[in-house]
């Protein structure tokens, strides 16, 4: 009788703290996501990362390892991308009960990744033998795993990048190390250095060293060189067009206008804000800039029809070219595009967007979900748009750019896969879809990583805002805040040299995590031979 009181006093004693594993495991997910933008908290990297460290040495099983993982993710991703349900907004009536059930699931798909990669940490790394050593192995295990979990989380089904754990680092002295090893290499070393953490209590200065060590070569690097500029000025427009109005028949015009005018005026400083002033007419054609871009899709009709559009808006800004947003139709096929409109006002030069955003540019089975009256927000007809070729330069008059419009500026490896290297980077985009907390700062964020990956300078037009000149280390040389009327003159910055992850991409950091894993497991079999 006492052996089988003391069984269920066990039991019961272990469900209570697998409730309390899964509930910290969920609490420590939500505080990691503090450390994104716009809060960048990073006091919550030791904290979360630590303290999932504990909770998989505490795991059992692969199964409570991957219960761990999911809830984590979900925590995670959950808060970090609470922004996902803005869109839902722009037409509420229709849409805004699909909100919650999008954020829930995105969350939910998204924190597979982590589960997979705790279970597996634990199942090739059962504990026995000596504790320090089987702990030591179990967390190199993680770090391997949990970072191809995230590889694999940019890459797979599309990809979908968002809330990567290098994006932390934008603002310090590890972003120095984007133009090495990349976003997803940041991703490692901060796993690298907080999962350590979890060994405080019994190996604390094993447990701090890595943390300290990389804190302080951190701070003592240089801060990068000003930028070489160019002789160029460019002008970026940001009309600030909310998307609940954007396309109504009644005011979508307007926003033309107010661009239109924007990009004619001379601003004598070079940079003003409407918000309800009027320019400045004395100061006209005292600024003439080398190129004006607008936002995406800032014309509201398809560029089959806008001859007259696009011949107008060359003539009031003088026959300087302007690279905008505008969708197109060709085969019976919709296209999200940028358009070059020359000095004679024609479209000389077009790129299709290639990634599109999937269930927000096209549905999967579109014209069957059509059926059912399920459409992409931006679709035009069943299917939504369709993807372009890829990546393609344009020559812009001030050299060659890589033109990204909104989502594509997410991935590094679209950009690797630019078919030369390019002078610049561009991004025109429509972030009013992120509503006006979180989304467009992290957007931003992953921008200026992918110009200081490249060492190349970005240029942003974004509708609602944050419009950006970003220089070739990813920092932020002139902007216009968000939810602004505004234009910004900007001297364009030289490139740098090609950088070493240019040329490499994320190979070398999958291999670094695949060597780190192999090495654990065979090291944990040899083990297991001797004893």
């Amino acid at each position: 009788m006492m052996s089988g009181l003391r069984g269920r006093c066990l039991r019961a004693a272990r469900r209570r703290s697998s409730w309390v594993a899964g509930l910290s495991a969920f609490g420590l997910g939500a505080l990691l996501s503090v450390s994104l933008a716009p809060l960048h908290i990073l006091l919550s990297l030791p904290l979360a990362l630590g303290g999932l460290g504990v909770l998989a040495l505490w795991a059992r099983s692969p199964l409570q390892a991957s219960a761990i993982g999911w809830l984590a993710g979900a925590g995670y991703f959950g808060f970090g991308l609470s922004w996902i349900v803005e869109p839902f907004q722009v037409d509420a009536a229709r849409y805004a009960w699909m909100a919650p059930f999008a954020l829930v699931f995105l969350a939910a798909g998204l924190a597979l990744f982590w589960a997979v990669g705790f279970g597996l940490a634990v199942r090739w790394s059962p504990m026995g033998g000596e504790r320090h050593t089987q702990e030591g192995r179990r967390l190199v295990l993680l770090l391997a795993l949990w970072s191809l979990m995230e590889i694999g989380r940019a890459y797979l089904f599309t990809g979908f990048p968002w809330a990567g754990f290098g994006q932390f680092w934008i603002d310090t002295p590890a972003a120095q190390l984007l133009p090495w090893i990349g976003g997803q290499g940041l991703a490692v070393l901060t796993l690298a250095v907080t999962l350590p953490l979890a060994l405080l209590r019994r190996r604390p200065l094993l447990a701090v060293s890595p943390l300290l060590g990389v804190a302080l070569a951190g701070y003592a690097l240089p801060q990068p060189p000003e930028p070489e500029m160019t002789s160029h000025l460019v002008r970026l427009v940001q009309p600030n067009a909310p998307q609940a109005e954007k396309w109504l028949p009644e005011r979508r015009w307007d926003f033309v206008r107010r661009a239109i005018e924007m990009s004619a005026a001379g601003l004598g400083q070079g940079q003003a804000s409407l918000d309800g002033a009027s320019l400045d007419r004395a100061s006209l054609d005292q600024i003439r800039p080398d190129l004006i871009v607008w936002p995406e899709t800032s014309v509201p009709q398809l560029l089959n029809n806008a001859d007259d559009t696009l011949s107008a808006i060359s003539e009031q800004v003088a026959g300087v070219p302007v690279l905008l947003g505008i969708q197109r139709r060709a085969e019976g096929r919709y296209y999200n595009s940028a358009v070059r409109v020359s000095s004679e006002g024609r479209a000389d030069q077009i790129y299709d967007k290639a990634h599109l955003v999937p269930f927000g540019e096209y549905v999967p089975f579109g014209d069957l979900m059509a059926r059912f009256g399920i459409h992409g927000f931006a679709a035009q007809n069943g299917s939504g748009y369709s993807a372009g070729p890829g990546p393609t330069l344009m020559d812009l008059g001030i050299g060659q750019a890589l033109p990204l419009i909104c989502y594509e500026a997410v991935f590094a490896r679209d950009v690797n896969a630019t078919p030369a290297r390019p002078d610049m980077l561009i991004q025109i985009t429509n972030d009013a879809w992120f509503g006006t907390r979180s989304g467009p700062y992290q957007h931003l964020v992953q921008a200026r990583m992918r110009a200081a990956e490249q060492g190349l300078p970005m240029l942003r037009a974004a509708n609602t805002g944050i419009t950006a000149m970003i220089d070739p280390f990813g920092r932020l040389r002139e902007t216009i805040a968000l939810g602004k009327t505004g234009v910004v003159d900007a001297v364009l910055p030289q490139p740098l040299a090609a950088t070493v992850y240019s040329r490499t991409g994320d190979l070398p950091v999958v291999f670094l995590c695949i060597a780190m894993g192999l090495a654990a497991v065979k090291k944990r079999r040899r083990s297991a031979k001797l004893s």
